[in-house]
């Protein structure tokens, strides 16, 4: 049996007890949060995508308010790391260090010193740290991936990935709306889409990005185009500026020479693949959503099966390296060189 701690029971900690819980052989056994209010607070519907609303079963796992203590007494195998972005690098190694397994959200840390951090205390322990970018996980990206890698269809021509939503108002102390503490929204939101990029294409040379600013004064929308030194032309929007009637868009639209490959969550069919010589169709992918998904690849690498790497440390420190840029691009108002 496979004993797991979720430290952090917001949006995502939840989703992460429910992705634990639908897997065999494993006990969720702990949780660690300060919030006094915890299990009244997990029937109200927080976050942009999915139902975190399923019940759980507080009697079931140990409470904790002090993560050390958790560490020292609940003889854990793994812990996801659900905490505000500022918290994952101390979090991380601290676990790692006590010889705990580590999925940890994304993005990795604020910024690539701390990722760094990161990645030397994974080496140290043998441990396995696993960082959230669960996009690539999510069944019509991963699906795209492999349309895109097997080149049935030529090169890839252009893309464009977007992520639109309205400001996350759900978190404890609204902490993703200070910068200093998530990184503000293109570190939180718009890096699943650089993330993804990266996937698709590898770090560019340089990025070039422009922003709009909210009331707070933080970045608010981006678009950046990902250059690559050649003549594709690779751009993703993210933004949390939406009105709350807009709902949440995450898409994507990647022409191929001999066809394009369309996804939008608001629309039905959401995925389909258009050739340049036949009907559209939509392609069978896998079940489950990219959350599930990734957590069910970490346990197999924990418990020692062979597993695919699908992101790794040093891509997922490589993506937060590439949003500074952005964000520096949109500072200085040119082109900013990946370094």
């Amino acid at each position: 049996m496979t004993r797991v701690g979720i430290v952090g029971f917001g949006f995502m900690g939840r989703t992460h007890y429910k992705c634990w819980k639908g897997l065999d052989g494993v006990d969720v056994a702990a949780v660690c949060d300060v919030n006094p209010n915890i299990e009244e607070d997990t029937k109200k519907a927080v976050g942009n995508i999915g139902d975190t609303q399923e019940e759980v079963d507080f009697s079931r796992m140990k409470r904790y308010t002090d993560f050390e203590t958790m560490l020292a007494e609940a003889k854990l195998d793994a812990v996801s790391i659900t905490l505000p972005t500022y918290l994952h690098a101390d979090y991380s190694i601290k676990a790692l260090s006590a010889g705990v397994h580590v999925m940890c959200e994304k993005p990795m840390a604020l910024n690539a010193k701390d990722c760094q951090r990161m990645i030397d205390a994974a080496k140290r322990s043998g441990k396995v740290l696993q960082i959230g970018h669960c996009v690539r996980f999510w069944p019509e990206y991963a699906k795209a991936k492999e349309i895109v890698d097997k080149g049935k269809y030529g090169r890839v021509i252009a893309a464009t990935f977007q992520r639109l939503g309205a400001a996350p108002m759900w978190s404890a102390d609204n902490w993703f709306l200070d910068e200093q503490r998530s990184g503000g929204m293109a570190l939180d939101l718009h890096i699943h889409d650089t993330d993804y990029v990266q996937y698709l294409f590898g770090v560019p040379k340089a990025v070039c990005s422009f922003g709009a600013k909210g009331r707070s004064g933080g970045l608010a929308h981006i678009v950046t185009q990902y250059l690559y030194g050649d003549d594709t032309v690779i751009t993703a929007e993210g933004g949390w500026a939406m009105t709350p009637a807009f709902g949440f868009e995450m898409s994507f639209n990647i022409v191929l020479e001999k066809a394009t490959l369309v996804y939008d969550l608001t629309r039905q069919p959401m995925f389909r693949v258009c050739p340049a010589e036949a009907a559209a169709f939509t392609p069978e992918v896998e079940a489950g959503d990219g959350w599930c998904l990734q957590i069910a690849h970490f346990a197999k690498a924990i418990r020692g099966r062979k597993v695919k790497p699908i992101t790794t440390l040093e891509e997922s420190m490589n993506s937060v390296k590439i949003v500074a840029a952005e964000k520096e691009s949109v500072r200085k108002g040119q082109k900013v060189a990946i370094r």
